[in-house]
């Protein structure tokens, strides 16, 4: 009887958290949309679709962001700097932002994903920049053909030694998706949220105004975290796949990396990935993070213009 009364205690505690979680994650995601609505406009692409900002005249450049974010990313700062002598288009890549989210989330699909939107829009041989995991898919996108020159801000770009944060580990997992991942979009704090974009800027600090701006909630939505954790963790094995093929890549790429970025390291990425493509230039950048296209501005600017005049 003992066990008996236990085991039901214990199922009522569990169908109370899971009801709290929902209610909860519900509520959030519910008040993050209301608080950072989409900004810019939609094209479908089977079905699909595709959220994006356009701004400026002049030749394409397109804009894609790295994990765990948005399109808001590049149009904190980077994006009106550029707009003077670019058609600047910023996307939100596919289960991200305001994109819907895609079966088969693989860099290459995001890749034809992307290309097959804008092409819509009359955008068919753009300078592609690509920021972190951002980068990653703007390499994919190259090696399917169609942009003219690409720029990879502290890019993933090669296979790295040992294994992922425990996080990702976790959500590679059945508990970790059902369970792990609706927690965390219920309770996480933002005194958590902070912590870990001070992580991602470090050693740099966060500028001023970028968390208002930056929409964190929007990554907390469960279908969110699910999609960019599926994307972080299939993220090595599609690199070891595309590592043969960049020698064929003869398009310009210019390379930015700070030589304090801990989350892709220089040594491991932009480094040997330069030696490995017929037509790349890297910029090193001492002492900056993973985020110099916030931090050193002028410098990832400058990169844009020499690969769109490459």
């Amino acid at each position: 009887m003992t066990l008996k009364r236990l085991a039901t205690s214990f199922l009522i505690a569990a169908l109370a958290l899971a009801g709290l979680t929902h209610w909860r994650a519900s509520a959030r995601e519910a008040a993050a949309e209301t608080a950072f609505p989409p900004t810019g406009q939609f094209v479908a692409v089977d079905g699909k679709r595709l959220h994006f900002e356009i701004a400026g005249q002049g030749p394409d450049l397109v804009l894609i962001h790295g994990a765990s974010g948005s399109l808001r990313d590049l149009t904190f700062s980077l994006r009106d700097r550029l707009t003077d002598r670019f058609r600047v288009i910023a996307i939100d890549r596919p289960g991200l932002g305001h994109s819907d989210p895609l079966e088969d989330t693989s860099l290459a699909a995001q890749a034809r994903h992307i290309k097959a939107g804008l092409a819509q829009l009359g955008v068919t041989e753009p300078v592609v920049l690509g920021q972190s995991y951002g980068g990653s898919v703007a390499l994919a996108w190259a090696l399917e053909g169609g942009p003219k020159a690409l720029v990879l801000v502290g890019s993933p770009a090669l296979p790295w030694p040992g294994k992922l944060d425990p996080w990702y580990r976790l959500t590679d997992t059945l508990p970790g998706r059902h369970l792990a991942i609706p927690l965390a979009s219920a309770f996480v704090p933002q005194s958590y949220v902070a912590s870990v974009t001070a992580s991602i800027f470090a050693p740099d600090p966060v500028p001023a105004g970028y968390e208002d701006h930056i929409g964190a909630p929007l990554t907390l939505r469960r279908e969110t975290l699910r999609v960019n954790t599926s994307q972080i963790n299939a993220l090595r094995a599609e690199l070891v796949t595309m590592e043969p093929r960049y020698p064929s890549l003869t398009l310009p790429v210019e390379l930015i990396h700070g030589t304090a970025d801990t989350i892709v390291p220089l040594d491991i990425h932009s480094a040997p990935l330069s030696q490995l493509l017929p037509k790349a230039t890297i910029t090193i950048i001492p002492g900056a993070g993973h985020m110099p296209h916030h931090t050193h501005p002028d410098l990832v600017i400058a990169a844009i213009l020499r690969a769109a005049l490459r």
